[in-house]
């Protein structure tokens, strides 16, 4: 049973914290905690190791893909209002939605963009532009990505499917999605401290993101503070508070109201949202599950359920027990943010919760050897290619490939050794900002080979 109060909590982060962040070579870290109806928060380190500027508990830092949350907010509250169905094709509202595949574009359903089963290919971060149009024409864009899968077959997470739901979102309420987090979700939630853009976010104490050039060195600040503004409603833009983060929690937990006793969305629908929708292969790092936006842990002691999320450098972490009331948000802009994650929040949940977050994986002591001839291949996807080799030893290894975008980022090829983990999956034996992600292999090529290699993407064979 949880046994701290929320001040002892806070006395805790603030006394801990300093330390958590040289230890794991974060530059700054913000939290909030929400419990009982109350909010502490705080921060400490650097904003950016160039200027020197410190953190302070109303800095603003990026939420990356936690935008999904607010984008799937937004489509929820058309649904209150009768103006959409989820169950109805996209089509329905986006006349002009096109990818590869025509069969498939006709019969997306609003519910599985919500749901990240929509089967379409999800990284492409195309940059159509700074104005207003950006989101209209990033539509443009999709018209020959591929189909991987039957719609609703399964679970591969879908950066792009967001943004046509941001579009939809434009052409219901007839204004720019920044507009319609303005007007829809930072009004009636009183946030002071959130900013849809750039423009806004300068405006703040912002973080800047760090990256690792050279181990030596450790983080340094990014080169760019922002992604592509076309890939906004994924999660490409959207900065705020800790608290502000929170805040927009504490309507979630409470049914859709917020503090001021305004229904931001309809009795019943933020308890729909977090209600598990589709299952996820083991990936260690991520859901078990997912919801409608909401990613979802399925722990022995009940439900965690938020979203994580991560942009050029900085990384955010919102974990929510519904049944508690217990909401908290950590912050960061660089380092290794999961391990810090998991101290704090780890913590936090197992002080004012009955729950626990899941341990994260490990690769195990003495790996055994197994043909991999079922997983040996190359995995092709807008963003990168996977080729996976087996040596003459019987070590299993993974190259990542960077294209297009993220190539243009900077992201570099590299070659990780994985060794079996469960059925179906392998994973790396050196951590990658603190964690071990499992990949898994799902599908059956018609040869005996896996289809896919799920990596929270489905990502498809394209050759021996």
């Amino acid at each position: 049973m949880s046994t701290s109060t929320l001040r002892e909590v806070q006395t805790w982060i603030a006394d801990q914290l300093p330390a958590l962040i040289e230890k794991h070579q974060v530059p700054a870290a913000a939290y909030a905690v929400l419990a009982g109806g109350e909010v502490v928060d705080g921060a400490a380190g650097l904003l950016s190791t160039a200027t020197r500027v410190e953190a302070t508990a109303d800095s603003v830092f990026q939420i990356g893909s936690i935008t999904k949350l607010w984008t799937a907010t937004l489509v929820m509250q058309l649904a209150d209002e009768g103006r959409l169905d989820l169950d109805q094709p996209v089509r329905t509202y986006l006349p002009e939605f096109q990818i590869g595949d025509r069969d498939a574009a006709a019969a997306i359903t609003v519910h599985q963009l919500l749901t990240h089963t929509a089967g379409f290919e999800g990284d492409i971060f195309t940059d159509t532009g700074l104005g207003d149009d950006c989101v209209e024409k990033y539509l443009g864009v999709l018209h020959d990505v591929p189909q991987l899968f039957s719609p609703g077959e399964r679970f591969s997470y879908n950066n792009a499917g967001y943004v046509v739901l941001g579009r939809l979102v434009e052409v219901l309420r007839g204004k720019s999605y920044d507009d319609c987090l303005r007007e829809h979700l930072f009004a009636p939630l009183g946030l002071t401290h959130a900013a849809a853009s750039v423009y806004e976010a300068i405006t703040f104490r912002a973080a800047m993101g760090h990256i690792v050039n050279d181990p030596e060195r450790g983080p340094e600040p990014a080169p760019i503070w922002a992604m592509a503004r076309s890939n906004s409603p994924a999660g490409s833009m959207l900065a705020m508070s800790p608290r502000d983060l929170v805040t927009f929690a504490r309507m979630h937990l409470e049914d859709g109201r917020a503090a001021d006793g305004t229904q931001v969305l309809a009795p019943g629908t933020p308890t729909r949202m977090q209600a598990r929708e589709v299952g996820l292969p083991y990936l260690g790092v991520m859901g078990t599950s997912w919801g409608l936006g909401f990613e979802r842990f399925d722990v022995p002691e009940g439900d965690i359920v938020g979203h994580d999320g991560s942009t050029i450098g900085q990384y955010a972490f919102l974990r929510m027990v519904p049944e508690a009331g217990v909401a908290v948000a950590v912050l960061t802009n660089g380092g290794d943010a999961m391990s810090l994650y998991h101290e704090v929040i780890g913590h936090v949940l197992e002080q004012l919760t009955d729950t626990r977050l899941p341990a994260m994986p490990t690769p195990p002591e003495a790996p055994e050897r197994i043909d991999a001839s079922r997983y040996v291949g190359t995995y092709s996807a807008d963003v990168m290619d996977l080729v996976v080799t087996q040596d003459d030893e019987g070590r299993i290894w993974i190259e990542t490939i960077p294209k297009g975008e993220i190539a243009e980022m900077g992201a570099q090829r590299e070659l990780t050794e994985f060794v079996p983990f469960g059925e179906d999956s392998v994973i790396p034996l050196e951590a990658d900002r603190g964690m071990h992600l499992p990949h898994a292999f799902v599908g059956d090529d018609g040869d005996g080979h896996a289809l896919y290699l799920h990596v929270g993407r489905a990502i498809r064979r394209a050759g021996a």
